[in-house]
């Protein structure tokens, strides 16, 4: 999973995405909440429900989802804190769900192989951040290149969003390849940042002027 995703959640970044929720220059951000499918994969919106079952048990989490839920769990940098995170977000404004945790649940074997999602509801300047988390046990097979595209195809279907971004480490090539693979650009560093976390870096995909 992009680093400074999942994990970011200080409270600095905290005020910052509640701004975004509740701003007044998109009052109509809601995000679809149908499943996704891709070729593969079935991508399932986080509810409350969701997240407080799987704050209680990962057992509770597979009987909610009606998948298996792998001993692995919980996938990389999304832990307890972004589950709660999440979930305090949505209890603050219940329709900003699906702009928040997603579930990637591989069809054929119905078992939960990934987390994914965005970072909040698109900010005042259109843009959202996406972040992903792949189970060990499903990692180099294609999986996080679906989720992504599915993600950015899912998030650009919002009138609103012109923008999406994603970070990771700059040792995490493939991390990098998966979002060059999709389409993201690497933005340059910017001189008032550099030196706070110069590991990190950061991605971008434009929305495509149709004309």
């Amino acid at each position: 999973m992009p680093r400074k995703s999942f994990d970011r959640l200080q409270p600095a970044a905290i005020a910052r995405t509640s701004r975004s929720v509740f701003s007044d220059h998109f009052p109509t951000t809601r995000c679809l909440l149908n499943a996704i499918d891709t070729d593969r994969l079935q991508l399932i919106p986080a509810s409350i429900a969701h997240l407080e079952a799987e704050l209680e048990s990962t057992r509770s989490l597979a009987d909610r989802l009606g998948a298996s839920v792998p001993a692995s769990w919980p996938p990389g940098e999304y832990d307890r804190g972004a589950i709660e995170f999440f979930r305090d977000r949505m209890l603050a404004d219940p329709e900003s769900v699906g702009w928040y945790g997603w579930y990637a649940i591989d069809r054929a074997n119905s078992i939960v192989i990934g987390a994914a999602g965005y970072l909040g509801p698109p900010n005042d300047r259109g843009c959202v951040e996406i972040g992903y988390s792949i189970a060990p046990e499903f990692t180099s097979r294609g999986f996080a290149t679906e989720i992504v595209r599915a993600l950015v195809t899912h998030a650009l279907a919002v009138e609103q969003v012109w923008r999406v971004i994603a970070h990771t480490h700059r040792e995490n090539e493939a991390s990098s390849k998966v979002l060059e693979r999709c389409g993201f650009s690497l933005v340059p560093a910017r001189p008032e940042v550099e030196g706070s976390e110069v590991d990190l870096l950061e991605y971008e995909l434009l929305r495509r002027d149709p004309s």
